[in-house]
């Protein structure tokens, strides 16, 4: 579903029902993350499981995300930056990939879907949120 604005949200969310959709994955973007708590708010109201890339997803009531470590991402970032600023020309500079990822499951959610997570994820999970 293509969300451009905030009223956007519920007619989404309307077709996502209509369609009888067993989860719905939330892919980041600006207008999305802007909504990411209306998103979590109409996904519980309509008993549907979430899942994000990044962790602000979980953080603001949605299911769970798995995805690259931001922190991380900017760090490398930043890394660039004061290559650059020592002279490094950036076309001579390494394409980087995201090498640390991290999974968080917002654990609320789940007991509020009547979803049990099991206990090997839970494990695996960087952060449970309570």
């Amino acid at each position: 579903m293509e969300v451009r604005a905030s009223s956007d949200l519920r007619k989404a969310f309307d077709a996502i029902v209509r369609e009888r959709a067993g989860a719905v994955a939330v892919f980041p973007g600006p207008a999305l993350w802007s909504y990411r708590g209306q998103i979590a708010a109409l996904a519980l109201q309509n008993r549907l499981p979430t899942m994000y890339l990044y962790r602000d997803g979980p953080e603001s009531g949605g299911l769970m995300s798995y995805g690259p470590n931001l922190r991380e991402s900017w760090r490398g970032a930043a890394r660039y930056v004061d290559k650059i600023l020592r002279g490094a020309k950036p076309a001579d500079l390494p394409v980087e990939q995201p090498t640390k990822f991290e999974l968080v499951i917002n654990l609320k959610t789940a007991k509020a879907l009547g979803i049990t997570i099991p206990q090997s994820l839970l494990l695996r999970a960087e952060e449970v949120l309570q």
